[in-house]
């Protein structure tokens, strides 16, 4: 299975690489050959316990596919905007692309490092990809840029030792990479912009998922500090839990947002949502669709007997949230996209600091949202944290939120392109849903070791191309002119990609296809 899923992904560099080439692309083929061998020596020290700490069991590392993705989304993004002339996010893509390789590289030499005897023919190949990608980056990045990237390698190094440390067995080595290189990239944009204001420059809702995603992990990171010298479970703590997410709020997040913004945040926050019509009925459908999730999470555990307290909710039952979620996202990619990233953000920040409520037992909903949340673990939450709800809307969200706007002038890019904010809606929302409902209903023929069937694959690219196709006649920004192959190509990649991958899918299918598409 890991070496089918390793195919895949660099089936997905060639891809890009084909499309691309240029020296960038090339150290995103050397990086891939040294993820892959690296990968067998982190799959190793898992098994052996001897990784420095503790990860999730029951999933395979994940270096390749997790390294692949950040590098690969930098380069695509800067041939798009290349080809748009915008050089700002041109420069923006290749400082991308140049974190996220120096990330995996990283987390390749500590595997190298920590590995006992040393992998000598691992080593060699580690020295000459990351020789390739210094030389690289020392003849592409100007000075500015390779402090920026030794900046978010700084951050990523501490995060990880503390967040991996306070949170075991929450991420396997490719999930904390994704996730973790992701915050300390957005934390570092965001420390870089507020030195570096200048009125009127950059859209404010950017800041605001910036300012959003900073906020509530410094926020987890100050009480899960706090708690450490009291019990977060009395009525006192929970008193201070809520004068304290206030103070830090009103206190820290809000001035950091109008300094970047220039404009009361609260004010622009009301303007932005009531501007037009269309955006209050947009709300009043999410606010319904958002009862009705609350509805089938209270009707699941209603059913629950007394007598059954073991008892799970079934793949079927998991997955009418992700219908939820599709009839949520496709009405604001189709009528308001801005409207949509910003309701996003806000859904965020409200998961996490539901989280926080549950893990530290706050009082008077941490005790109910932990009984409530209990019937709809699966083994992928095997750590204290439940991350499953959270890395299903960041996999709907983050291809909204990642769209290069600026160097798509009309709002939307050519060909295949035009489909990248519904990247999400396609590889989680359509095809991870149908897969796993027909697969766990009708699937006879397994893939060689995957519990996953031949069937569920099938129907699951055959349903993207039907969303493809209803996409065409109800989203009229959406002219793909040419590139079917294309598509269905990119479909099918990420499709068996979810057929083989033991890491969040969630999080990766939505990420590759994105790629794929902006390619």
């Amino acid at each position: 299975a890991v070496l089918v899923e390793s195919l895949l992904v660099f089936a997905v560099v060639l891809s890009v690489h084909a499309v691309v080439w240029d020296r960038f692309s090339w150290c995103a083929l050397a990086l891939a050959v040294q993820a892959f061998y690296v990968q067998f020596k982190w799959d190793r020290l898992l098994q052996l316990g001897g990784a420095v700490f503790q990860f999730r069991g029951a999933a395979n590392s994940g270096l390749l596919p997790a390294s692949m993705v950040m590098p690969l989304l930098g380069v695509v993004m800067k041939e798009r905007c290349r080809a748009a002339g915008i050089v700002y996010f041109e420069r923006f893509g290749v400082v991308v692309a140049s974190t996220g390789m120096l990330l995996a590289l990283f987390l390749s030499v500590l595997a190298v490092g920590i590995t006992k005897p040393v992998p000598t023919n691992t080593c060699i190949l580690t020295g000459i990809a990351g020789s390739i990608i210094i030389y690289t980056m020392k003849h592409s990045l100007t000075v500015s840029e390779v402090i920026e990237v030794l900046e978010v390698l700084l951050i990523f190094v501490y995060l990880s030792m503390i967040l991996l440390y306070l949170l075991p067995r929450c991420f396997t080595p490719g999930e904390a990479l994704l996730v973790l290189g992701g915050v300390s990239f957005v934390l570092n944009q965001l420390i870089k912009r507020s030195l570096n204001v200048i009125e009127g420059r950059g859209d404010p809702i950017d800041f605001f998922l910036l300012v959003a995603v900073v906020g509530v992990v410094l926020l987890g990171l100050f009480f899960t500090v706090l708690f450490i010298f009291m019990d977060s479970g009395t009525w006192i703590s929970s008193m201070f839990f809520h004068m304290m997410t206030a103070v830090l709020g009103l206190g820290v997040i809000m001035p950091w947002l109008y300094r970047l913004i220039q404009r009361n945040p609260l004010f622009w926050l009301l303007q932005f949502l009531f501007q037009t019509q269309t955006r209050l009925y947009l709300l009043v459908y999410w606010t319904f669709l958002a009862a009705s999730a609350c509805g089938v999470v209270f009707y699941q555990n209603a059913k629950r007997s007394s007598e059954s307290k073991k008892h799970q909710a079934s793949t079927i039952t998991r997955k009418y949230f992700h219908f939820i979620v599709v009839a949520t996202y496709v009405p604001g990619l189709i009528y308001d996209r801005q409207l949509l990233y910003v309701a996003a953000v806000l859904c965020l920040a409200v998961f996490i600091f539901l989280e926080y409520v549950r893990y530290f037992r706050i009082k008077p909903f941490g005790q109910t949202l932990r009984h409530l949340l209990s019937l709809f673990l699966d083994e992928r939450d095997s750590g204290p944290l439940i991350l499953t709800h959270i890395y299903l809307l960041l996999g709907m969200s983050l291809p909204v939120w990642l769209f290069p706007r600026s160097c798509a002038p009309k709002g939307t890019l050519p060909g295949a392109g035009a489909l990248v904010p519904y990247s999400g809606v396609l590889a989680v929302g359509v095809g991870d849903t149908i897969a796993s409902v027909f697969g766990s209903t009708m699937g006879e023929i397994k893939w060689p070791g995957t519990k996953k069937t031949f069937e569920g694959t099938m129907t699951a690219i055959f349903a993207q191309i039907i969303a493809v196709a209803l996409i065409l006649i109800f989203d009229s920004s959406v002219n793909l002119n040419s590139g079917y192959a294309w598509i269905l190509a990119s479909v099918s990649l990420v499709s068996l990609l979810e057929a083989y991958t033991t890491q969040i899918d969630n999080l990766l299918l939505p990420l590759y296809l994105q790629i794929m598409l902006m390619a």
